[in-house]
């Protein structure tokens, strides 16, 4: 075996690692995130009336095309300002709507 071939072999092992990571940090975010909000609320109220299945696709295919949208706007949001800015804008927004809340409930 050449030097290439044990090169090659180590790097798809490291990619590999690297997108069971990826994977598992959108899946872990993303569950942490959804659980007990208003859709998850409104597929259970959903989930009592109508076929299980039906239901289940559904959200699958709603949240994945959810998810397709705000990974392509991130991409596109990255490739004009920095994260940096991002950053700073949201946790601003965060605590404006925050504020917001606390006084006007």
């Amino acid at each position: 075996q050449s030097t290439w071939e044990f090169f090659l072999r180590e790097n798809e092992k490291l990619a590999s690692v690297r997108a069971v990571r990826v994977i598992r940090d959108a899946f872990v975010l993303t569950f942490l995130a959804e659980w007990g909000d208003r859709s998850q609320i409104a597929t259970i109220a959903m989930g009592t009336s109508h076929n299980f299945m039906g239901v289940v696709l559904g959200g699958c295919i709603g949240h994945a095309v959810c998810t397709g949208v705000a990974v392509q706007g991130g991409i596109l949001l990255a490739s004009r300002i920095s994260e940096k800015t991002v950053t700073l804008v949201g946790g601003i927004l965060f605590l404006l709507f925050g504020i917001h809340e606390i006084i006007w409930g």
